[in-house]
């Protein structure tokens, strides 16, 4: 049995008016000889649209075990599950983080099908089969695979297979499935991806069908067939089954005809159909918005105050810089951060303003957020309590979490991107040099490794050529954390000066307590660890630095401290007693002896 979520031509249609990726599939499922129902199941989907650069195009199959009379139910669950549930998954995470949550999902259903069963005390008779899946996003390749299906990529001699069989065999004659959906509560997923290359030529098979094929017979069935690629599946079904397998046979092909090209921005196509703005004055129109005010202006960008003629709102229309309108990577920034404003939804994350209207120029229109910066209010709270700190923090914390979640690392957290409205509510601000791994998976940009920000906020890491993480910007909360309560920076300017790892040794801790005594001793430990040079020393989360926060560690007493961070002058006094103790018994020694 075969599943068709989206119908596909020989050739998958894509539009023509960016560079993207254009692939021919084929696929063909034929029973066995048992007389029994086709316990294969297969499916492929190509989306139209924005959805092939952010999730791409997917082939999957699924087999059921043959001891199972309703395994055809797991097959067929599991693929229509994962064609379904995959494109509904955030397009801000990686292919592995989507295609890995949507598979333990259905492998828990399968499993609780099995437990509320008759084949409960039988997993063999159970909800239980392998998946395969295949997901070509830009111009790379992703696979995911659990059983004893293959997934092979075509050469001119052999078959290269790229997954590996979870089969376990007990004699020559006898062997079990080691991993399958469905067998257990939980199931290890198989991963990996490689470079795409255009010409290139992937199959995925069942059982039923890939122990009786080979190259020579792949390249038979495109030479044959080469302009119908279903036509191809099938001939090779049925020359499994003149060599002998009466079992259920599946074949899919996939040949890649064409790739993004390897530097295709994500907002290329966008940008070209969008103007350059005109710059905006007082009382102005503006696609829709009446200019009150002109609220900031940076190298970058131009950000106005005005109000939305539809709708009455006041709203922030930012703007590439005069300077920069030419600059694709500025002009990428304001369309991303667009992006991300549109899909965060937390009241710490800044919002963006969406008007039912077309629109003409790049801009980003936002929420507009009455209040200060956190620049400004460290003006007003140069010596705030503890408590006032907190409270803060913990806020931007939870700005901070909601892009994690969608594997999204801010990388400019500095107290002008921090905003705290009337009500105390504090936002995250400026989502340009977020980094989506989503987005950026499969190019050059896939590790972030570039300063994005400020540099006194940007955690070491980026200075010796490391890659950020959730902890990079977790030390960033901490740096501003550590401002608020003292007005200084913890390690002043010696991480800027950071080139090599062997560098991260020369960095000295300036503990909190040297600016105020009067905040409690634990405190240094608590920002010392979340400013640790090395990002594995750190917190493991950000939740863990708020609790920290809150709850001062058992072991983060004054004694954790070293002596000379606790209490200089002492250290320095012992240290002068032991240096004269030392002098008169080296004298004793010479002298006396």
């Amino acid at each position: 049995m075969n599943a068709l979520p989206q119908p596909l031509p020989g050739r998958a249609a894509v539009p023509a008016t960016r560079p993207a990726m254009r692939l021919a599939i084929g696929q063909h499922s034929r029973p066995g000889r048992k007389g029994l129902a086709n316990q294969d199941f297969h499916g492929a989907a190509v989306p139209a649209g924005s959805l092939l650069a952010t999730k791409g195009a997917v082939l999957a199959l699924a087999d059921g075990i043959g001891s199972s009379a309703v395994s055809q139910v797991a097959s067929a669950a599991a693929v229509r599950g994962f064609l379904e549930d995959y494109y509904c998954t955030s397009e801000a995470w990686t292919v592995r983080r989507a295609a890995q949550r949507v598979l333990q999902a259905t492998n828990s259903w399968l499993h609780a099908q099995t437990v509320r069963s008759e084949a409960r005390f039988d997993h063999d008779r159970g909800y239980v089969c392998t998946f395969s899946a295949l997901v070509l996003k830009g111009r790379q390749g992703h696979l995911l695979h659990v059983g004893d299906a293959r997934v092979w990529r075509l050469h001119a001699q052999a078959l290269e297979q790229l997954s590996d069989d979870h089969r376990i065999r007990v004699s020559s004659v006898e062997s079990y499935l080691a991993r399958a959906l469905g067998a257990g509560p939980t199931v290890e997923i198989d991963y990996r991806s490689w470079p795409l290359e255009e010409g290139e030529v992937y199959l995925l098979a069942t059982d039923g069908a890939h122990g009786r094929l080979d190259a020579a017979s792949v390249h038979e069935a495109l030479r044959r067939h080469g302009d119908d690629l279903d036509a191809a599946a099938e001939w090779l079904t049925a020359i499994a089954a003149e060599r002998g397998s009466d079992d259920d046979a599946t074949v899919q092909i996939v040949r890649i005809d064409g790739l993004p090209a390897p530097d295709a921005g994500q907002w290329q196509a966008q940008r070209e159909h969008l103007k350059p703005p005109p710059p905006l004055k007082a009382g102005m129109g503006f696609e829709g918005y009446t200019v009150i005010r002109e609220l900031h202006v940076s190298p970058r960008s131009h950000v106005h105050l005005a109000v939305d003629e539809a709708s009455g709102r006041q709203v922030v229309i930012k703007l590439p810089s005069v300077d920069r309108q030419g600059d694709p990577a500025c002009l990428d920034a304001l369309l991303l951060e667009d992006w991300i404003a549109r899909r965060i939804d937390s009241p710490h994350v800044v919002k963006a303003h969406v008007a039912d209207r077309p629109r003409e120029h790049v801009f980003v229109a936002l929420e507009h957020i009455d209040g200060p910066t956190l620049a400004q209010w460290m003006v007003d709270h140069p010596r705030p309590a503890l408590d006032e700190v907190r409270r803060l923090v913990e806020q931007a914390a939870r700005g901070l979490q909601a892009l994690h979640r969608k594997e999204m690392l801010h990388q400019d957290l500095r107290p002008e991107n921090l905003l705290i409205d009337r009500h105390g509510t504090v936002r995250l601000i400026d989502l340009g040099a977020v980094h989506v791994a989503g987005l950026t998976e499969g190019t050059a940009r896939a590790r972030p490794d570039a300063i994005e920000g400020s540099l006194q906020y940007t955690a070491p890491e980026y200075f010796i050529g490391g890659a950020g993480s959730a902890r990079s910007d977790l030390f960033s909360l901490a740096v501003l954390t550590y401002q608020m309560l003292t007005g200084h920076l913890p390690y002043g300017v010696q991480v800027t000066r950071l080139r090599t790892p062997g560098d991260l040794k020369s960095l000295r801790y300036i503990p909190v307590r040297q600016h105020r005594p009067d905040l409690p001793p634990w405190l240094d430990a608590v920002l010392r660890r979340a400013l640790h040079p090395q990002p594995a020393r750190r917190q493991e989360a950000l939740s863990e630095f708020v609790h920290d926060l809150r709850h001062p560690p058992r072991h983060a007493g004054p004694a954790s401290l070293p002596l000379i961070e606790r209490d200089p002058a002492a250290f320095w006094r012992w240290a002068a007693v032991i240096l004269a103790g030392l002098l008169l018994a080296t004298w004793a020694r010479l002298f006396v002896g």
